[in-house]
């Protein structure tokens, strides 16, 4: 039997964003591969197997990856009862399937989400957010995260980047001397050769800029699914400023290993105050996600 809805509040601008980002992300997919049949004509069975096997591998793999990359172990209630107690709690509020449970042996105070689907989703914490947050502010985040599992705006992440990573690859081969050298400069085949690394890196930035629009509003629209779902917006609140203060005591080294990594986490990881990443960041700032959780409070107490 198919399962129903889960409790956490549909989002209409969050379906028609992911939509529209996945219409867009498809588009450019298809100007993409085609230039570079355009471009390769005699090795278009191999471009397309090359094409279609990145995609599948990236569809399956890539929320293993990306966890095994974030050190995720699951661990058993035995092993974690206070974090399984945590998602017990959510599963029944939600009324949605526990996902698998595991912890990051990190200082870095974080949490994310991965899986395709309710069936594949994993929801892990780090040791450092479980030894700082209380209770219920730990319950905020993790609803956070099981809320962009009911959304099922991960896989739709997963499935949008694919075409940056594809598009940096192309990139770099050309840059290492595949394409460019392969045909004389006279021939228009090798004029659009040359083309082709010019081609990857706007796909690129289109596709990297997609992604970040998706995703600073998925993070707010995870914020008011899980301020609404528990009914405690200031546990969630408390959560983000006590989570954001530690982050500056926290290694640079560390934070520079969480960096590449900040799509997925709760919160993200800056190695330095003026660092470049703070500006193309995947997540709005503390200060909207705060007036946002004072305003459902504002509502909820009425």
């Amino acid at each position: 039997m198919p399962r129903t809805r889960s409790r956490y509040a549909p989002d209409r601008g969050l379906t028609g964003r992911m939509v529209t980002t996945m219409f867009l992300i498809g588009l450019l997919y298809v100007v993409f591969v085609g230039v570079l049949l355009a471009a390769l004509r005699g090795s278009w069975p191999i471009i397309l197997i090359i094409t279609g096997g990145l995609f599948i591998a990236q569809f399956w793999f890539s929320d293993r990856i990306a966890a095994y990359g974030m050190g995720a172990r699951e661990v058993t209630p035995e092993q974690a009862p206070e974090l399984h107690g945590a998602i017990d709690r959510i599963c029944a509020l939600a009324d949605m399937p526990k996902p698998r449970v595991a912890i990051a042996d990190s200082d870095v105070p974080n949490a994310f989400a991965t899986g395709r689907s309710e069936k594949t989703a994993l929801v892990c914490a780090t040791t450092g957010l479980l030894r700082r947050l209380e209770p219920e502010e730990l319950e905020g985040v993790l609803a956070h995260e099981m809320s962009h599992v009911a959304h099922r705006d991960v896989a739709v992440m997963t499935i949008a980047s694919f075409l940056g990573v594809l598009a940096g690859i192309i990139t770099r081969i050309a840059l290492w001397g595949g394409f460019a050298r392969s045909r004389p400069g006279n021939d228009p085949a090798g004029i659009l050769l040359l083309l082709i690394p010019l081609i990857s890196v706007v796909v690129y930035a289109i596709s990297f800029l997609l992604t970040r629009l998706l995703s600073r509003y998925r993070e707010l629209s995870a914020d008011r699914a899980a301020a609404l779902l528990t009914g405690r917006p200031s546990a969630l609140a408390s959560a983000l400023t006590k989570v954001s203060g530690q982050m500056a005591r926290i290694p640079t080294e560390d934070l520079r290993k969480a960096e590449p990594y900040n799509a997925f986490y709760f919160m993200p990881a800056f190695s330095a105050k003026e660092s470049m990443g703070r500006l193309f960041s995947s997540h709005p700032t503390l200060e909207q996600r705060l007036d946002q959780l004072s305003r459902i409070s504002t509502d909820l107490s009425h």
